[in-house]
Parts: C-alpha cells; structure tokens; sequence
C-alpha cells in the first residue's frame, strides 16, 4: 500500500473542518487535505435550511446551506483539495490515517498534523431506555430534518418531541410549517436545553405547549406509533404515577442530546473528557497526542456554529504553527489545569499554557439555571475574571476571554477554577 504525506490533513469538511483547513492554508501550509465521508462539503449546515446563521461572524442572517457556501466558496479560492466520500477508518497515535472510497480505494495518509472535526451525532431512542414496541415512526430530530429538507419526505402528520434541544425546537416549527400537528414539546429536566429564541419563535409563536419536568414513560403501537405516554417527573427525574396523559400521534422525534464522534479520537489515544465526551485540549486545541489537534463539535456541542469556526480557525492557525516549529512544544507538566468549579460544566480547554501572548477563550456550559449571578475565574485566592448576567442557562454557552495580562505570573502547579457565583 502506497503511503501518501501531507503537512495537514483535515477530517470531516463541515464548518469545523472548513474553518480549519482555510486558517491553515492562510497560514502558509501548501500540503493540505480535507477528507469527508459525505459526497458533498458543509456538514449538517447543508439541512439546516432556517436562518439565524452567521449573526456573530459576518453580521448578517443566513441559512445554514448559505453558510456553508461561504466557507466552501473561500476553500476553492484558496485551492484547497477536499475530496469526498472518503471514509476514515484509523488515526494512528504517529498521525497515520487509514481511509477507504469508491474512487480512491484503501490507503494511508501521513501527516505532519491532524485535525479531528468530525463534529456529533444524536442519542438514539436506545439511550433512553423507553418502554414500547420498536414500531415505525420514531424518528431522531436530526434524521426528520434531513427527510423533510434534503430529500422532501414527510414522516408524519401527528407529532410528539422528547427533548427540547434546538434541533427538536426548530423541527417543532418545520413540521407545523409542512402541515403536520406538533401536539407538545417534553423535557425532562425543569429547563430547556435549546436557545431562548428557539423556544420564543419555534414553540410560543406557533401555540406548541412545553411540557417541563415530563417524560415519554411508554411508546404504543404496534407496526407504527399510534400513542405516547407523557408523565411529569419528580425532582430525581422518575416518573410520578398518576400524573400520566396520551397523545394519540403517529411520529415520534427525539432530541435528547448530542455525542461527539470520537470513535476515531480514542482509536488514536486521545483523552477524552467525561464532560464533554469530547478530546481533552490545551489553549491551542491540542490533544493529548502530540500534532493531533480537535475543534468544533467533535470537541464540545456548540450552539452557534459562528462559535465552532472561530474556535476552529484558532486550531487551523495552531496545527500550521505545529507543522512549521516541529519542536515538540512543552508537554502536558507545564500546562495549567482549568477545573470545573460550582455550577459550570465541561469548560474548554481543559489547560492553558503559562504566560500565553493571545487571550484564551474559556467555554462551558452552565449546569442549571441561575439568575443574577457571575462566573468568576481564579487561580488559589486570585480572581483572574468575573462576568455577571442576568441569567445563565444550560441551553446557552457561556463564553470567557481571558487576556494575556491576566494570565501572567501564574504558577502551573496551581489550577485554574471556573465557577458560578453570586454576584
């Protein structure tokens, strides 16, 4: 088998992929390859046919396949090669990536870095451990999407949502939109886990009941769903008998939480955060594997895809830097911790380098709802950053930019702690 080299080489031409490839061919890197296993670039975006896209970065709305374009369109400018259909099979701990297509066959491709932007995919209903039949019509939010946008197919016309993630939010919309009869939205938990606006425009501005703090206990029906089972849950989250109502429907969507595929991140050692499920990075989003670099979803479950290709251009910019200085920055002993604190959930990164010349941004998502409080960074008894809002949510991440200045001085073996406090 021939083995090919190249300086960088991509996985997945999604907006992480995308963003990361382009930053590094601006950086100078010539010897770049992008590789999808999808026969077009631009990820999920190419369903996601709404708008709300693009506000933060080219402040402008855009839907999702406009989005896309963009990114694609500046790849073509920049010569960068992306080829499709491509399946990657291994990433080896020395950057050797097995990959197999119709066109290409099997081979191996050395690189001088990788960049994993394989972004997430949907829990299954298997996750849930919901009582009833495997009958037709359940459906991930996810899939329904693809069906109703992609390839002009109607699952069904009575529908019940488990889960209020912003995929869920925004089929509950498309679904009305299409002609069905959207009967309620069930959560679990005594929030939403989608964005604000998603809840005011997808669900309040159509009349489709939110059902907080319930579950689907029992899905009925035999060759197709003909009725679910909704009962509200108490504070452990287990159903309370005699609380229980049915929707008679024949389509159930599940959006119950995103995964990051990391398949391939753990094939090649990486060490992934029980957090995020997602690879363990440094300010630079370098994993644990020396030269193997993560971004986007594959990383940590954004909200807003602005966020994934900032976050991604910064890993772009960091395997190219890599590639040129192969000196083997310091390791993992010289890093600063960044520990989860009170109330905060999966920040990343999860280690900062000493005295860094670029502000790190710090993400994380909030563990419940708090209102009128502040994040504060500190390092032992010094605060490094505050930032107060009115209100912090789950459905929303929160992002910190820590400047150099603060950052200075900072001793490695004294860890960082990112919490939510009263303001």
């Amino acid at each position: 088998m021939n083995m090919q080299s190249v300086d960088i080489l991509v996985i997945g031409a999604g907006p992480a992929g995308l963003a990361a490839a382009i930053a590094a061919r601006e950086d100078g890197i010539e010897s770049l390859l992008v590789l999808e296993r999808e026969n077009n670039p631009g990820g999920i975006l190419r369903q996601c046919i709404h708008n709300g896209f693009g506000l933060h970065r080219f402040k402008e709305e855009l839907t999702g396949p406009e989005y896309a374009q963009r990114d694609i369109d500046r790849a073509r400018e920049l010569g960068i090669e992306i080829q499709c259909g491509v399946t990657v099979l291994s990433v080896s701990p020395d950057r050797v990536v097995t990959c197999v297509s119709p066109e290409y066959g099997l081979r191996q491709i050395r690189a001088g870095a990788v960049i994993l932007a394989m972004g997430c995919r949907e829990r299954p209903r298997g996750a849930l451990c919901t009582p009833g039949t495997r009958c037709a019509g359940i459906y991930s939010a996810g899939t329904a999407q693809r069906f109703v946008n992609l390839e002009g197919f109607m699952p069904g016309q009575r529908v019940v949502i488990l889960g209020s993630g912003d995929i869920g939010l925004i089929m509950a919309r498309r679904m009305t939109l299409q002609g069905a009869k959207v009967l309620a939205c069930v959560e679990i938990m005594p929030f939403s886990s989608g964005l604000n606006r998603n809840i005011v425009q997808c669900l309040q501005d159509y009349d489709i009941p939110l059902f907080l703090s319930h579950t689907v206990t029992e899905i009925r029906g035999r060759e197709r769903v003909e009725a679910v089972v909704v009962s509200e849950v108490d504070e452990r989250r287990r159903p309370i008998p005699g609380t229980e109502q049915v929707f008679e429907c024949d389509t159930l969507l599940l959006s119950v939480g995103l995964i990051p595929e990391n398949e391939l991140s753990e094939g090649a050692g990486v060490q992934i955060s029980p957090a995020t499920s997602g690879a363990v990075v440094s300010d630079t989003f370098e994993t644990s594997v020396p030269g193997v670099f993560a971004c986007g979803n594959v990383l940590h479950v954004h909200d807003l895809v602005d966020h994934v290709s900032n976050e991604s251009f910064l890993a772009g910019h960091a395997a190219a830097r890599f590639v040129r200085d192969a000196s083997g920055a310091a390791r993992d002993a010289a890093f600063i911790p960044v520990l989860d604190g009170e109330g905060v959930r999966g920040t990343v990164p999860q280690k900062i380098r000493p005295n860094p010349s670029e502000p790190v941004t710090l993400m994380f998502r909030p563990a419940a709802v708090y209102r009128g409080a502040a994040v504060s960074v500190r390092c032992g008894e010094r605060e490094l950053m505050r930032k107060k809002a009115l209100i912090f949510t789950p459905g929303e991440m929160v992002a910190m930019d820590l400047k150099p200045e603060a950052l200075k001085g900072l001793d490695a073996a004294q860890p960082i702690t990112v919490e939510i406090v009263k303001a």
